[in-house]
């Protein structure tokens, strides 16, 4: 291997151009008999940017981190370090959100009147 610290350089560079702390990323790199595993460690507040909508920026790091790995024949692979209590408990399938006080606008930017509504506007379409 040229390079073998080159996977811990390069994920450290992606993350520390998408986090609002770049100081603050520092990575582990440990080699076992499965292969390399790099583990990161960044800012609470930048979690959001680095795993993304629906994972999706961790996926994609994780997929060019394999890539790198690949051209020096080892098996990469990325974890994320979270610490103990960090995550927002998540939502149940079908649970909602819990509606506050605020007043509720439609498209036109008109605030909909949930209280004394009626129907007379079915009762137009002759529905």
């Amino acid at each position: 291997m040229a390079d073998k610290l080159f996977d811990q350089e390069f994920v450290e560079y992606i993350v520390r151009a998408i986090v609002n702390h770049p100081d603050d990323v520092k990575t582990e790199r440990i080699v076992d008999e499965r292969g390399v595993l790099i583990t990161l460690h960044i800012n609470q507040e930048d979690m959001g940017y680095v795993i993304g909508r629906q994972g999706q920026t961790a996926r994609a790091v994780r997929t060019l981190l394999k890539i790198v790995g690949a051209k020096e024949n080892a098996r990469v692979n990325l974890k994320i370090y979270e610490p103990e209590g960090s995550r927002r408990p998540r939502r149940e399938e079908g649970d909602r959100p819990v509606r506050d006080d605020r007043p509720a606008y439609n498209d036109r930017g008109a605030t909909d009147s949930f209280s004394g509504s009626s129907d007379s506007s079915v009762d137009d379409l002759g529905i």
